[in-house]
C-alpha cells in the first residue's frame, strides 16, 4: 500500500478518535490550572503509557528504529513557551485546531492557516535563520541495544542513551510511574457522549504505535503535516509534474476527514462563527505563535508530548515543561490576573 494512503488512513482514524474523545492538549493543560479538571490530562497520560511500551516493543521486533526529536535547549525552551501561549490564544493545540476544522469551526481553520504558514516559513522558509541562531542539536554516540536511528553514528538524546543504559529499564520505570499517577489521581467527573478517558487514551496510544510502524521514521505528528500541505499545494502549480505529498501531510488531511465523519455521524457538525470579530485576530495570532513555536522547537504537542515523551526524549521533556508554563502564563494573563 502506498505510504501516503497509509498516512491518510491513520489520520482518519486519529481524527475520529480526537473528535469522539475531545482530546485537546490545550484544554488538558489549561483545565488543570483554571478548574482543577484532570479528565483530558489523564486521557493523555494513558495514551503516553500505551505508547511507551508499544514503541519499545516495535523497536525490539525490528519494526522501527526509535527516533527522538533533536535536542536544542534554547529551541525547546523558547519554542515550547511560545507554543504554550499560542494554544490558549488559538483556542486549541495543533491537533485541536486541526480536528475542529472537521467539526465546522471557522476560527480553527483561521488558526490552522496561520499555524501552517508560519511553521513552513520557520522550517526552510524566510524565518529558518532563527533556527541557526538557536544552535545545533546536541547528540550522543551511545546507542544501547542499537534500537535508535543514527545519522553518521549520532543519536538524538533520550534519558536511556544519555545514561547509556537499557532502553527497557527506562521505559518500564516511566510506565510504572505513569500507571501509579493514573490510578492514584482521582478523575474529575465529566459527562461524555463519546469515548471516555480510559478508552480514548488506549485507542489514541494504539494509533500512535500503528503510525510509527506505518511511517517508520516517527509516530504521530501535526506540524510537519501542515508544512507539507502548504508547501506542496502552493509550490507545485503544474499538476502534470505530480505533487510530493508525504505520509504526515496525508495524516493531517485525514484527521480533518475523520473528524468530519465522526461529527456528522454524532450530529455534532455545525458551521460555527464567533460572535465577536476580534476573535479572528486573536486566533490568527495564536496560530502564528503555534507555528513559530513548533517550527523552532522541532515539533508541537503531538510531536513532543504525545509521541516524544514515550521516547523519554530530552527535547520532548524540556518542550513539555515550557509549553505548560507558556499555557499557564497566558491563562493567567487573559483570565486570572484581574
Amino acid at each position: 500500500m502506498d505510504v501516503r494512503l497509509q498516512g491518510l488512513l491513520v489520520g482518519i482514524i486519529f481524527g475520529i478518535l480526537l473528535q469522539r474523545s475531545r482530546l485537546c492538549f490545550n484544554s488538558a493543560i489549561r483545565d488543570l490550572k483554571m478548574t482543577k479538571d484532570n479528565y483530558l490530562a489523564k486521557m493523555a497520560l494513558v495514551a503516553i503509557l500505551i505508547e511507551t511500551i508499544g514503541f519499545q516493543l516495535a523497536a525490539q521486533f525490528g519494526w522501527i528504529k526509535l527516533n527522538p526529536l533533536p535536542f536544542v535547549p534554547l529551541a525547546q525552551i523558547i519554542g515550547g513557551f511560545i507554543f504554550g501561549m499560542g494554544m490558549v490564544l488559538a483556542g486549541g493545540c495543533a491537533s485541536g485546531i486541526t480536528y475542529r476544522i472537521g467539526e465546522g469551526y471557522i476560527t480553527a481553520f483561521v488558526a490552522a492557516v496561520f499555524f501552517g504558514i508560519t511553521a513552513a516559513a520557520t522550517r526552510g522558509g524566510p524565518l529558518q535563520v532563527v533556527n541557526k541562531w538557536l544552535g545545533k542539536p546536541i547528540t550522543t554516540t551511545n546507542n544501547p541495544g542499537g534500537y535508535y536511528a543514527a545519522t553518521d553514528g549520532k543519536v538524538n538524546l533520550t534519558v536511556a542513551n544519555l545514561l547509556n543504559i537499557n532502553t527497557w529499564l527506562v521505559a518500564v520505570i516511566f510506565a510504572v510511574i505513569l500507571l501509579v499517577v493514573i490510578l492514584m489521581w482521582k478523575t474529575t467527573e465529566r459527562k461524555t457522549s463519546g469515548l471516555n478517558w480510559i478508552w480514548g487514551g488506549i485507542l489514541v496510544g494504539i494509533t500512535g504505535i500503528i503510525a510509527y510502524i506505518s511511517q517508520k521514521s516517527y509516530a504521530l505528528g501535526i506540524t510537519g503535516g501542515w508544512v507539507n500541505l502548504f508547501r506542496t499545494t502552493t509550490g507545485n502549480i503544474d499538476i502534470s509534474k505530480g505533487i510530493p505529498y508525504n505520509w504526515i501531510g496525508m495524516e493531517v488531511f485525514g484527521i480533518i476527514i475523520g473528524a468530519f465523519i465522526a461529527a456528522l455521524v454524532s450530529k455534532e457538525f455545525k458551521l460555527r462563527m464567533p460572535k465577536d470579530p476580534k476573535t479572528f485576530a486573536q486566533v490568527a495570532l495564536g496560530g502564528i505563535l503555534l507555528g513559530f513555536g513548533a517550527g523552532i522547537a522541532y515539533g508541537c504537542n503531538i510531536g513532543h508530548i504525545l509521541s516524544g515523551l514515550p521516547h523519554l526524549a530530552i527535547s520532548s521533556i524540556l518542550f513539555t515543561i515550557f509549553a505548560v508554563l507558556g499555557n499557564w502564563f497566558m491563562v493567567w494573563y487573559l483570565f486570572e490576573r484581574k
